[in-house]
């Protein structure tokens, strides 16, 4: 039998299939519609306008529900495994369920409050979602280690270790770029691509680059054909080239 189809490992594994066909649909209609720049748009750029707008926000809807579900079920997993064989004090594993359902929670905001609809709101969905997705990447590493070698073998907590550390050096320049281009106001206007000031395109463009490998990361934290977890967001940003040329009309 396939490992994805042992026990609840379909659901981890329905969410990165789903995650990333709404990345991948949402990018295809938002180019082809002419909506954004091809190269390296913001995740947020691609469900900012319709017809791409309703896609991305009920696909990630549907994404961060799968997400709690696969959280709360390696919850339990561990949960289990530590009352056969005590490694960890249960409130560690409390803590990382908690900070991944309110990643989950910001996920959901994101979908549904369009950052040139309610920027504050939007923005502080993303930031929810990035920083307890990553918290929560480093948390089940150290648990692994913890479980280690009753119910992980060394080597997969390795690559765990491997990818959150990744996220955190991902984040970090991130957020940075994000809070510069608020700060200096190259960014964040709803203006046409072409309308960006040059030193508005780098930081987006930076930020993008940071901000793909924490929206696409992929986070096994049992082993096959154990239950597994896969986490994926989507990243904050955003510009609508339709208000862009409404706000140019009125100048």
């Amino acid at each position: 039998m396939l490992c994805f189809l042992r026990g609840m490992a379909f659901v981890p594994f329905l969410l990165v299939t789903w995650s990333s066909a709404a990345f991948i649909i949402s990018y295809v209609v938002a180019v082809l519609s002419g909506h954004v720049n091809p190269f390296l748009p913001y995740i947020s750029d691609t469900g900012t306008t319709p017809p791409e707008s309703g896609i991305f926000g009920f696909m990630i809807n549907f994404s961060a529900f799968l997400g709690a579900a696969t959280m709360y079920t390696r919850y339990k997993i561990v949960e289990k495994q530590n009352q056969t064989s005590y490694f960890s004090t249960p409130v560690f594993n409390l803590v990382s369920l908690v900070l991944g359902l309110v990643g989950c929670i910001g996920m959901g905001i994101v979908a549904n409050f369009q950052e040139l609809a309610v920027p504050v709101v939007h923005d502080g969905g993303a930031l929810l979602a990035f920083v307890c997705g990553v918290v929560y990447t480093l948390l089940q590493s150290i648990i692994s280690y913890k479980s280690c070698p009753q119910w992980n073998s060394l080597s997969t907590c390795h690559v765990r270790l491997a990818i959150s550390a990744i996220s955190c050096a991902a984040v970090v320049p991130s957020i940075l770029c994000i809070f510069v281009s608020v700060f200096t106001g190259l960014t964040f206007l709803p203006l046409p691509q072409k309308s960006m000031k040059k030193k508005a395109k780098v930081n987006r463009r930076v930020s993008t680059c940071f901000r793909r490998p924490i929206g696409r990361k992929v986070y096994i934290v049992k082993e096959i054909p154990q239950h597994c977890l896969v986490r994926s967001k989507q990243s904050l940003g955003g510009m609508c080239v339709q208000e862009g040329r409404k706000l140019i009309a009125t100048l």
